[in-house]
């Protein structure tokens, strides 16, 4: 989305239907609206082209998977020409869920997920510290997750 989107009450109201919940069907949002469902499609359609909808996606319980253990962790290179071959390793660590360029001290900030604390040891210490270019890292491990949203719209 290069420039900002024109959304109107209507799009307000699908949009919040699909982000409480993706699965609501179109006529029953259609019905709270009091339009039809071909023109909510066309709404929907004209969001996503926009830019402003990127997309929908089940969301997976990871506790129920057995991976218990979420930690940041802020990766030093020693060089910054190093960061394009070094995400693309991140990219190969299915533990990986997130990679963020940012300012500070760190080259980058990624977000993993692992089975307990002694899986991500074993990611750190044999997959991540072990990348051409990584220094060290710094490890932030998440007690409790307080606050999961997106943007209000």
């Amino acid at each position: 989305m290069s420039k900002k989107t024109k959304i109107d009450g209507i799009d307000k109201t699908i949009l919040r239907a699909l982000m409480k919940d993706a699965r609501t069907p179109v006529l029953e949002i259609a019905r709270s609206v009091g339009i039809s469902g071909a023109a909510i499609h066309q709404r929907l359609r004209k969001l996503e082209n926009s830019g402003l909808i990127a997309g929908s996606k089940f969301v997976i319980n990871p506790k129920a998977l057995g991976y218990t253990t979420m930690a940041f962790v802020g990766v030093f290179l020693e060089k910054a020409k190093s960061n394009s071959d070094a995400v693309k390793q991140l990219k190969r660590i299915p533990e990986v869920l997130e990679c963020h360029y940012t300012t500070g001290n760190w080259s980058v900030l990624i977000k993993i997920l692992c089975r307990d604390n002694e899986h991500l040891m074993s990611v750190l210490n044999k997959q991540i510290q072990t990348i051409s270019g990584v220094s060290r890292t710094e490890t932030f491990i998440s007690l409790d997750q307080q606050i999961d949203r997106q943007i209000k719209i």
